[in-house]
């Protein structure tokens, strides 16, 4: 069993506050305190629903600093950095309140005899577990389409978050949620697999690791359950030409250090066409070595933060030690501080294609680069991966760029910008990324029964 949830700050590694995991009791009662308010909460209106979850995104921008500041001393992200996922997050709830209605209307079936309609209702408590990365952002997006078609959500969020996660509950009540339709559980692993296994809920969805995803899905299938599975990436991010090789880079590199590298669609492996790529990694490292440790409280540029945890950067400092010994060049960073969790910006090149260490995710701010001599070599490359979560492909001729994302296995892919991010855009992958999809319409169609509701005309 891990620690105690608590608030380890990593910019020092102190434990500034634990927290106990909830008894086997607390969590039978939250199960059924979720199903007695999934009874009230399906039967509210979508105007309702609205009005909830609109006050909660005020809520969140109100509180915007604090809840960063939450954030940046759970896992270390920069208070500017988190005050954007706080407002994006309030963003998300806005999208599901004004258009849940429309979504999750019934649907007329063309049919010649009866009269038949496809209806959307919600399905019951819902079990959430979700990541440290995005603290809030992670629950908004599973939060807010399944509250809104009516479902109930109980939250595993991680052990690192426990403050989020309550300020997260606290500001849906105070949005007038009604009681038990979203709780948040300090639950262990073991508790996991019994919320998982209670015939009473209904569905899990679980953001993290490929390890976490599996074990989910194993007890969800045994259930008889439907899971959504967002887990890793090794985005390919494809460079074919750059008139302005140090604009490109820049770019290419202010995505790899978002969150301090901490994101599943990070651009984790850089392939760079032959005729660029030397000024392309000179420019990287060039970057690299001008980067200076920094307070997530104190933002500012040229600055890299730390890591969510300190076995974090150990994980990430052993991953590029072994693609060393398999071959790879360390051109720049790539060491631990003596405190806390900082690991200085790494580039990397020359990782050999086939081995571990090119199928590993890395977590962290690692500039992976690779050089191709072709479109096709390219295309082969950035498929040759264990996950397809997104990507990315550049070009001044748009048509080239275009030709080449068409051929990329993901669930998402994007042509001259590093990622596109909106409520109303899909999200989620295919292969060892998972399936399902958040965000967008279609989050409201993953835990809802699809009723055939049929009417036989008269004679």
């Amino acid at each position: 069993m891990s620690q105690n949830y608590r608030v380890q700050n990593p910019k020092t590694d102190e434990i500034e506050q634990t927290f106990e995991f909830a008894t086997d009791a607390a969590i039978g009662q939250a199960i059924t305190d979720s199903t007695d308010a999934f009874q009230q909460w399906r039967q509210t209106s979508f105007d309702e629903r609205k009005k909830v979850l609109n006050n909660a995104a005020n809520l969140l921008r109100e509180r915007a600093p604090e809840l960063a500041e939450i954030a940046a001393t759970e896992m270390g992200k920069e208070l500017g950095s988190g005050i954007g996922e706080v407002k994006y997050s309030a963003k998300i709830l806005d999208y599901y309140a004004d258009n849940g209605a429309e979504f999750a209307q019934d649907e007329k079936i063309p049919h010649s005899g009866g009269t038949a309609i496809m209806r959307r209702l919600p399905v019951g408590p819902l079990l959430g577990v979700m990541p440290w990365n995005f603290p809030y952002y992670q629950v908004a997006r599973f939060a807010a389409p399944n509250l809104m078609v009516g479902n109930t959500i109980l939250l595993k969020h991680a052990e690192i978050c426990p403050r989020s996660s309550a300020a997260f509950a606290q500001i849906l009540t105070e949005a007038g949620l009604p009681e038990g339709a979203f709780i948040n559980l300090y639950a262990t692993h073991d508790q996991v697999s019994t919320i998982i296994a209670d015939p009473r809920v209904r569905g899990v969805s679980l953001t993290g690791s490929e390890r976490a995803g599996s074990a989910v899905a194993a007890q969800a299938g045994k259930a008889l359950k439907k899971c959504v599975l967002e887990l890793g990436g090794t985005d390919a991010y494809i460079v074919l030409d750059a008139a302005d090789i140090p604009a490109a880079a820049r770019q290419a590199w202010d995505k790899r250090l978002a969150n301090t590298g901490q994101a599943c669609t990070s651009n984790k492996r850089i392939i760079v066409l032959d005729d660029i790529y030397d000024d392309f990694v000179a420019e990287m490292v060039r970057i690299a070595k001008d980067y200076q440790p920094g307070d997530p409280l104190d933002g500012a540029e040229g600055k890299y933060y730390p890591l969510s945890s300190r076995a974090a950067a150990e994980t990430l400092d052993q991953q590029v030690k072994e693609a060393v010994e398999a071959g790879a060049r360390l051109h720049v960073g790539g060491e631990v501080a003596e405190v806390g969790a900082y690991y200085s910006p790494a580039v990397l090149t020359d990782v050999p294609v086939g081995s571990e260490s090119y199928y590993t995710e890395f977590f962290g701010p690692v500039a992976e680069i690779y050089r191709v001599g072709s479109e096709e070599e390219a295309i082969t490359l950035a498929n040759d991966s264990r996950y397809g979560l997104g990507g990315a492909v550049f070009s001044a001729d748009e048509e080239r760029a275009k030709h080449v994302a068409s051929q990329i296995e993901t669930g998402m892919i994007h042509v001259n910008i590093p990622q596109a991010s909106a409520p109303e855009l899909p999200f989620g992958g295919i292969k060892n990324s998972g399936y399902g999809r958040e965000l967008s319409p279609l989050a409201m169609d993953e835990f809802v029964n699809k009723q055939t509701f049929y009417v036989n005309e008269k004679e």
